[in-house]
């Protein structure tokens, strides 16, 4: 029963961590107003860090900034920012294409790459969340944190995966078809 009970809250965590993503990105990517200084500044900023990446390049990014997400408590601060960030990104190439602006932001998400994306940042999102938990359950507890390293490093290694498999494939998108 406890076990059971455990997988269930595992993945509450885990979908908290996927919703949470998307709120702070649909957020970036619709509600907030960029002037016409901000979005030149943005836009140039992105071209900076894309030029010439490649899936290596797609891959170091994703995962230094999922790596951060596994911080107890603060992982979940990152992650809502990255995910802010990266939709204002969209945002101000929505302003300024006509193509992607009449699109929903959410479409991404649906893409193959975003697909895996999500999933990696949701489970180091999720990760973040039940180590803060269990860190203040456990404040008691001398070294109770090391019952939590092996789970933690196993879903880094599947984060890592996932990541990677999503960098080739999003690169593999973009030489293709140019997106």
């Amino acid at each position: 029963m406890s076990l059971q009970l455990t997988k269930r809250w595992r993945f509450l965590f885990f979908v908290f961590g996927i919703i949470a993503f998307i709120i702070a990105y649909f957020v970036g990517a619709t509600l907030v107003k960029i002037n016409a200084s901000q979005l030149e500044f943005i836009k140039k900023d992105f071209e900076t860090k894309i030029k010439g990446i490649n899936q290596y390049g797609i891959f170091a990014n994703n995962f230094k900034v999922a790596l951060g997400m596994f911080i107890p408590g603060f992982g979940i601060a990152l992650g809502g920012f990255s995910a802010f960030s990266t939709g204002l990104v969209f945002n101000a190439i929505a302003q300024t294409s006509p193509t992607i602006s009449s699109i929903s932001p959410l479409v991404v998400f649906l893409t193959p790459f975003g697909i895996l994306e999500i999933i990696a940042y949701g489970i180091a999102i999720s990760r973040s969340g039940i180590l803060c938990y269990q860190l203040i359950k456990d404040t008691n507890k001398r070294n109770s944190w090391r019952k939590y390293v092996i789970p933690t490093i196993i879903e880094i290694g599947i984060v890592v995966t996932i990541l990677f498999i999503a960098a080739i494939v999003e690169w593999q998108m973009i030489r293709t078809i140019g997106i």
